[in-house]
């Protein structure tokens, strides 16, 4: 019987845990971005997706263009489908066979 109470424990120790994951992830995937999708350049901001409308600029200096045309200091770069950017100018990577949905960030 002591088993079996055991047993439940863990099963609900391990939901709750898998739960957790899954909001923590939710909420990083919710955080403002701008990003490429079908070449076209998108803002993803307070849960809504929209056409980007002008350039912009990121508290970094980093230059996001309506193009995908990325300005990094001296460095110039070209988003790809699926390539995002946080608000903040820190390149997310996409991983294969997401198409945007589950990114990491680069490391610097």
């Amino acid at each position: 019987m002591k088993l079996n109470s055991i047993r439940k424990q863990l099963v609900v120790a391990l939901i709750a845990s898998a739960t957790f994951a899954t909001v923590a992830f939710a909420e990083e995937m919710m955080k403002d971005c701008v990003m490429m999708k079908d070449g076209t350049m998108m803002v993803c901001k307070d849960g809504k997706t929209m056409k980007m409308d002008e350039d912009m600029k990121m508290p970094n200096g980093t230059h996001v263009m309506k193009d995908g045309t990325v300005m990094m200091g001296d460095k110039k770069v070209m988003m790809k489908d699926g390539d995002m950017m946080d608000m903040d100018g820190k390149m997310m990577e996409n991983k294969p066979g997401m198409s945007g949905d589950k990114m990491k960030q680069k490391s610097e």
